[in-house]
């Protein structure tokens, strides 16, 4: 009997794919691809280096993009990183020191942003408008001669709305700042076409698309030539902004992962718009249950609030699923999700909210199973009492469960 729970977790990450491992695992020994791609004087490095240069175009692949313009970082945060830091530290002798991004950024950006506040840089966080979008007329708005950076995600982590980075990239443009995108979440999920739309710098995440943890990707478009100051030194690799030995393995199956992504990307989206059509039905029809977020999203990730539960408690009866919490029930403060309390969520319906992140191994069956556990959780949580005591509710449960033991 497999007592696992059902894993509805993918936004957080995702398992390698058997596919990107056998890749990876012909990098690591003596009768493979293992040298160091700098090592270019003897076949060993060639091989790694080519391999290396197969990667790379397989991932600007996946974006529209060409392959001398990625740039290779140890993930998406050193990527958000360097491309903040590095264009706000290399502007600062210009004196454009101001910064424009939003409230329910990663945190990636957002503590990155609060760094360069405390060297001395602005920042306007923009409130999303109506279902968490950002729209391209706040950002219009926020701009001021001296913005060096727009800094905006294309799909949020937490409730998977789709930021409209085609029309903000085109007020960017007109205005002559560049423009930043996260693009962990959405990279491989939906269709990215950096030869139409004005970005400049891009972030990717090769563990949020069915690769290794560790490696990632920053974009760096060659028109205008941005001056961006890195943030690592030791030998100028990958044109000068990020040194270090590439981890050939970990490229390898960064470029593998967004070969498969792409190739699968249209029928794995139209699977999951399924699966999250048949999730939302189950669950909206509860009483009292919001969706958070509208469209247009991702079809992968579904966040929802339950009304007159007490959080802690819902977490702890949902555990047969492998779910994410918007609420930090273990920690001291139990603070709620800054994005949902940002698009003006009680911190009681913030806590009390779930996020179910669905990929390539959820099934039907996994939904069904997810809405029965919920519906259950839900309806007994409510019984006991509209705002649970966590006490109460955990030891209800508890008594529950030994008697179905022994029935």
């Amino acid at each position: 009997m497999n007592d696992k729970p059902i894993y509805l977790d993918f936004a957080a990450t995702t398992p390698v794919d058997k596919r990107v491992a056998a890749r990876m695992a012909a990098c690591l020994t003596d009768e493979g691809v293992f040298a160091n791609p700098a090592s270019t004087s003897h076949t060993y490095g060639q091989q790694a280096r080519q391999a290396v240069n197969n990667a790379r175009a397989q991932v600007a692949s996946l974006i529209g993009a060409q392959p001398e313009h990625i740039v290779f970082t140890s993930g998406a945060t050193e990527a958000d990183n360097l491309a903040i830091k590095g264009v706000a530290r290399a502007s600062a002798a210009s004196g454009r020191r101001h910064i424009v991004t939003a409230k329910t950024e990663h945190k990636a950006v957002l503590d990155t942003c609060r760094q360069l506040e405390a060297e001395g840089c602005q920042v306007t966080y923009l409130v999303p408008a109506e279902h968490g979008r950002v729209t391209a007329a706040q950002v219009q708005s926020a701009l001021r001669d001296e913005t060096c950076l727009v800094s905006i995600m294309h799909v949020n982590n937490e409730i998977g709305v789709i930021n409209p980075i085609d029309e903000i990239g085109h007020v960017c443009a007109e205005a002559g700042v560049p423009f930043h995108v996260d693009a962990a979440q959405s990279a491989g999920k939906v269709a990215i076409d950096l030869s139409t739309i004005n970005v400049n710098l891009l972030s990717l995440a090769a563990h949020k698309v069915y690769g290794p943890k560790g490696i990632g990707a920053l974009y760096v478009k060659p028109v205008p030539r941005l001056r961006i100051e890195p943030i690592l030194h030791g030998g100028g690799h990958e044109l000068g902004l990020r040194s270090g030995t590439l981890a050939t393995h970990q490229i390898v199956g960064m470029g593998e992962a967004f070969a498969l992504a792409e190739r699968e990307l249209e029928a794995e989206h139209a699977r999951l718009a399924q699966l999250r059509a048949r999730l939302l039905d189950g669950l909206l029809a509860l009483d009292a249950v919001q969706l958070n977020g509208g469209e247009p999203s991702v079809p992968g990730i579904v966040n929802v609030s339950f009304a007159q539960i007490e959080g802690e408690s819902l977490m702890y009866a949902l555990r047969p699923l492998a779910v994410a919490s918007s609420a930090a029930c273990g920690s001291a403060s139990s603070e709620s999700s800054y994005v949902l309390r940002a698009l003006g969520h009680s911190d009681q319906l913030a806590q009390s909210s779930v996020r179910f992140s669905l990929g390539r191994s959820t099934t039907p069956a996994h939904i069904d199973r997810a809405i029965e556990v919920v519906t259950r959780a839900v309806t007994r949580l409510r019984a006991l009492s509209p705002a649970a005591d966590g006490s109460r509710a955990k030891s209800a449960i508890k008594e529950d469960e030994s008697q179905s033991v022994g029935r």
